[in-house]
């Protein structure tokens, strides 16, 4: 969590405020892969729990729906207000609504599987319509929990993979919620895109939703990054050390969690030194292609391979669509499928038009080494 404590603070303020029926922006991080969203996001969520206030956890993978997703855990928060206090009404509506959203929607969404022993509320959250049950269903959890003096959060991971108008519906109905001045919100995780995909979705999105950008560390944060957790257990790392892991990690958190974690593995004796970290380093890659950058490799098609492979031939990035083209040799109209599929699979980004980067650092040094030739 280094460097990270203002960010932590803003959000439990804006919690807070929503708890006590005021009003607060959602709050959305958005990074790179390696930036630590998800981490952060725990935290939060963590410490919002502590607090009394009611988590809704989920995390978007690609090909499932926002329905079949929310129905579960929405489910598992009720029971959880329900230890509070079975006696208030809200909570039984709140869970006659998830069943009529559940059973209206579940032959439009295939993939919802949630169990209800209860009747549905006839014209409640039980249209078919997800815009409309959505909405419905998002203020009844949130009476429920506001008969109970607490609020709850939507803790939403991965969201750039929820389809646009899915995450239309849920836009609207925290928009709903929020005019009612209902104690409900939600902090989210995503990479790049989804900014442009919540403007998409919905114009007013920059309005209901505080976007906070996390990219890696500055020097001080990275430096206490790795040096307050090694003193707590007696371990030095000399400044030469320190140096040298900033430059291979870029100041990336997870990278340097790897580079840290293998400089301490060779080295003999505190303090951990510039060779120690020079050894470290041929560790630390083998671990990452073998695993972090590996996993997201053998996703990729032989065209999208190759794409990857022209744009890390250029470099870091962002580049220029037709840069990666004529890399390819290639009209940009023609491998602008391939691009678009990339980005759906959460591998690159646009960071402006025309413009193509990648969402794993350090993700051009390794295409170079898994595919030599171009």
């Amino acid at each position: 969590m280094a460097g990270r404590d203002d960010i932590i603070e803003r959000a439990a303020v804006a919690l807070d405020r929503i708890r006590a029926g005021r009003s607060a922006r959602s709050v959305v991080l958005y990074g790179l892969r390696g930036v630590g969203k998800t981490v952060l996001l725990n935290r939060i969520r963590l410490d919002a729990e502590t607090r009394g206030i009611a988590s809704v956890r989920i995390e978007a993978p690609e090909e499932r729906s926002l329905p079949a997703l929310l129905a579960p855990a929405l489910r598992a928060a009720l029971f959880r207000l329900r230890r509070i206090d079975a006696a208030k009404a809200g909570l039984g509506r709140a869970m006659k609504a998830l069943a009529g959203f559940a059973g209206a929607l579940k032959i439009k969404y295939a993939d919802i599987e949630v169990g209800l022993n209860i009747d549905p509320e006839h014209g409640l959250a039980d249209s078919g319509d997800l815009d409309t049950d959505l909405a419905d269903l998002i203020a009844a959890v949130a009476e429920a929990a506001a008969e109970r003096a607490t609020a709850v959060v939507l803790f939403a991971d991965e969201l750039q993979y929820v389809p646009e108008d899915q995450l239309a519906a849920l836009i609207m109905a925290l928009h709903s919620a929020n005019q009612a001045q209902l104690p409900i919100t939600m902090v989210a995780a995503g990479l790049p895109q989804l900014l442009g995909s919540m403007g998409r979705a919905k114009s007013y999105a920059e309005r209901l939703f505080e976007f906070i950008a996390i990219d890696r560390l500055d020097a001080d944060a990275a430096r206490d990054a790795l040096r307050l957790p090694a003193q707590r257990e007696g371990v030095e790392f000399s400044d030469e050390a320190v140096g040298i892991i900033l430059d291979k990690s870029s100041g990336y958190p997870y990278f340097l969690q790897e580079w840290g974690k293998h400089s301490w593995n060779v080295a003999d004796a505190s303090p951990i030194d510039g060779d120690d970290a020079r050894r470290a380093t041929d560790e630390a890659l083998a671990d990452l292609d073998a695993s972090f950058f590996r996993v997201r490799f053998d996703r990729l098609t032989p065209a999208e391979k190759g794409y990857m492979r022209a744009m890390a031939e250029l470099g870091p990035g962002p580049h220029r669509s037709g840069d990666v083209a004529a890399q390819l040799g290639r009209q940009v109209t023609t491998v602008a499928p391939i691009r678009n599929a990339l980005i759906a699979k959460g591998m690159l980004y646009s960071p402006a038009h025309g413009d193509t980067a990648f969402t794993v650092p350090l993700f051009d040094s390794f295409m170079r080494r898994i595919m030599p030739s171009p």
